[in-house]
């Protein structure tokens, strides 16, 4: 026995270095910076002092390698590196740069850990940065969760600080002078007897002297563009219409492609017959690819029209045929078989629960499309020796890693050019499109083919949000919601979107339960628990992922428990709340809106609040009933970011939010008929009209300790206020979206 505690513990000692030497190689490996992706290729005479600047003779170019679907991203991420680099945006241009691990993102990891962001906790802290380690290892390249700022915010400063700093060393060893007594302005470095010297001119010699690392970063007192209202960089190209996407790429000699896919998403084409389509002008080639057909011809709209000529035999989709198999299914899920996750169990909701529930409901959100103004496109050049996509991505390393899948090239031969995007929500995380692109590339060596999918195949074969049910119950006594208990049914947005990246999503999903399990009220039995639907047709993120649904079912079921109480809907909320800022944007909201005062017969004003990607968000929302059906007044917002880069850039984006999450859960759903999506166009998926939109007031505040993004945090509130507003004007309850289905809208 004696020996065999000796060995285990002789086996531990060996285990624990050996474990202790993996740990210190992999911080190594953690701490060591990638290779600057701008070095190579790097034209003579220029210098790239950062991965995020390169300077010629002749220009200044910050790299900004987050995607920018219309959210402003270019302008932000220039104007972080802008600030420190002593540059004003008129003097500089941008570029995505290159796919590189450089680019990783270092705030996708932190969302994705089971601690609520208002933990900051040493533990919640310690497993947040740890899991940015594989993010790194990775190279996760990715724009998406509201990241481009918080990923940005620290590390592009410090890019633009170390090329002024360089810039400087660099000018100080030309003129022997201290690098002390030199100064930076507007794109110069100033000498100390006020001699100007151009960025661009110091380039040649800049880029043979070692970077300058130990660099302060400005006093946010010293700032001249963060914080201050900026004018977009890309706002005179889009409001001329000069502005360029992805889908306007032209190059010599390029040819255009159409596809047909099975209706049916993830189903075979069993036979087709292009006969018609063949004689049909302008057609060059038909190719048979994973899925479909698709035409390739001598411009867009002859191929679209040559593919909805070919006849086509489907074989039948691998998913539930309608939607009520997949309600059912949804509803089937309620089960400690299928529980994925219950990370929110405080007190003893069974026993508070035992004697009866005063509340128990039931509510639904439907699938949503995507459904961006530009539909997904993709140009491809390939030979045997290098490969060229154009394209608007949020992943442009899946795409290098999916291309060498098809085609056998190394990396290095695969080349993407990423381009401005016309509306994603998370579509462009997906890369379908330049799959099907490539294979059809394929079939012609040496040309440009540029595919563009028809506005219904694009809704067709959307992976769109996921589907959700739940199921709340609770209790109040003395005016005060005292028990909570709400469980989430969906299928796994990360294992179905992982599963097609060939990347493993081991563990509960955090986005089954987002928007729901982590806010910040204090109720004495309170319980969210996640159930794992079954895959009942390929989905994605959408713009604000799980929180989209959850948000509407958390608030919904809190504001019925709270006027079950007889209680005010605002008091009570900031009574259970216990997070500081989200108190904050409550009473926001409440001072905004001048909650509590008397409104017209007819109207009424319904509040809501959610927590998401690090956000508090409260929204007040104003309705009437009218003859010709309920009528948006009013909407108040207000949301904590920690710092707003740019004061108009948020706003616009909070406002946008809003009418994102408003217009959807008015009037819009996916829905599928054998097997396939029955929505194919805006007049089927109309969102909110113009002269529905109401007046949005916008109220940005300061107060959370660290600094996040907005993107998506005014969708999850959204829903809830309108349904909350409703009830309050009609005391109709809707508890299933769209809510057109059970309401008119004037």
């Amino acid at each position: 026995m004696g020996r065999v505690k000796t060995i285990a513990r002789r086996s531990f000692l060996i285990g624990s270095v050996a474990i202790a030497g993996g740990v210190a190689f992999g911080l190594w490996r953690y701490k060591t910076p990638y290779a600057n992706p701008l070095l190579a290729d790097l034209p003579e005479g220029a210098a790239a002092l950062t991965p995020y600047v390169r300077i010629t003779s002749d220009a200044i170019t910050l790299i900004t390698p987050r995607a920018d679907k219309g959210q402003g991203a270019v302008s932000v991420q220039a104007a972080l590196i802008a600030e420190e680099l002593d540059v004003s945006l008129d003097q500089i241009e941008t570029d995505f740069g290159p796919p590189s691990p450089a680019y990783y993102n270092t705030a996708l990891a932190g969302d994705a850990v089971p601690f609520r962001a208002t933990n900051d906790s040493w533990l919640a802290e310690t497993v947040r940065d740890l899991a940015d380690a594989p993010m790194k290892f990775l190279g996760m390249q990715i724009t998406g969760g509201s990241t481009t700022v918080p990923d940005g915010y620290d590390k592009l400063r410090h890019a633009g600080a170390v090329a002024r700093e360089t810039l400087k060393a660099t000018a100080a060893r030309l003129h022997g002078v201290e690098r002390s007594a030199l100064s930076t302005e507007t794109g110069a470095v100033i000498l100390p007897d006020g001699t100007r010297l151009s960025y661009q001119s110091l380039a040649s010699e800049a880029a043979q002297t070692d970077p300058v690392t130990d660099v302060t970063l400005r006093d946010p007192s010293e700032w001249r563009l963060l914080g201050k209202p900026m004018q977009r960089i890309d706002i005179v190209a889009k409001s001329t219409g000069t502005q360029g996407y992805g889908i306007d790429i032209d190059q010599p000699e390029m040819l255009h492609a159409a596809i047909r896919l099975n209706p049916g998403q993830g189903a075979a084409l069993a036979s087709y017959d292009a006969t018609e389509a063949r004689t049909m002008r302008g057609v060059q080639k038909i190719v048979e690819i994973p899925g479909g057909v698709a035409v390739i011809a001598d411009n867009t709209w002859r191929a679209i029209r040559a593919a909805e000529a070919i006849t086509c035999d489907w074989a039948a989709a691998p998913y539930p045929a309608d939607m009520a198999d997949h309600w059912q299914a949804l509803s089937d899920s309620f089960t400690r078989d299928a529980q994925d996750s219950q990370f929110r169990d405080e007190g003893d909701v069974e026993a508070a629960l035992a004697g009866g529930a005063e509340i128990e409901v039931e509510y639904r959100a439907p699938y949503l499309a995507h459904a961006p103004l530009e539909p997904l496109s993709a140009t491809v050049r390939y030979t045997p020796e290098r490969i060229d996509i154009w394209t608007g991505t949020q992943v442009p390393r899946f795409i290098e890693t999916n291309v060498a899948r098809i085609t056998g090239l190394d990396r290095d031969r695969i080349h993407v050019h990423a381009e401005m995007i016309g509306g994603s929500f998370g579509h462009r995380l997906e890369d379908d499109v330049v799959r099907h692109a490539t294979h059809i590339a394929m079939e012609m060596p040496g040309r440009p083919i540029k595919l563009t999918y028809s506005r219904e195949e694009d809704m067709a074969h959307d992976f769109p949000r996921q589907i959700a049910m739940a199921r709340g119950r609770g209790r109040v006594e003395n005016g005060r919601v005292t028990a909570y208990d709400l469980g989430i049914a969906m299928p796994s947005v990360l294992s179905s979107q992982m599963g097609r990246q060939n990347i493993p999503a081991p563990g509960p999903d955090l986005q089954i339960v987002a928007g729901a399990w982590d806010q910040p009220f204090a109720i004495p039995d309170y319980r969210v628990t996640g159930y794992r639907a079954p895959e009942l047709a390929p989905i994605s993120s959408w713009r604000s992922v799980g929180a989209s649904s959850n948000g509407f079912f958390h608030d919904c079921l809190l504001d019925e428990l709270i006027h079950a109480a007889g209680a005010d809907p605002l008091e009570e909320r900031l009574r259970l709340c216990t997070h500081a800022p989200s108190r904050a944007v409550l009473e926001a909201v409440g001072e905004m809106s001048n909650w509590g005062s008397a409104m017209d017969p007819g109207a009424g004003r319904g509040v809501a609040y959610c927590l998401s990607f690090g956000v508090p968000c409260a929204q007040v929302v104003e309705v009437s009933d009218t003859e010709d059906g309920i009528r948006l007044d009013k909407v108040y917002v207000a949301a904590d970011v920690g710092r707003i880069i740019d004061p108009v850039n948020f706003d616009g984006l909070v406002k946008g939010g809003v009418i994102f999450g408003l217009g959807h859960a008015m009037n819009c759903q996916v829905t599928y008929a054998d097997g396939a999506a029955e929505q194919r166009n805006f007049d089927q998926y109309p969102g909110m009209r113009l002269y529905q939109c109401p007046e949005i007031e916008v109220r940005g505040l300061e107060t959370a300790d660290k600094i996040r993004g907005i993107g998506e945090p005014p969708v999850p509130p959204a829903p809830a206020a309108l349904a909350n507003a409703i009830f309050a004007a009609t005391g109709t309850r809707l508890r299933e979206m769209p809510f057109d289905r059970h309401v008119t809208f004037a």
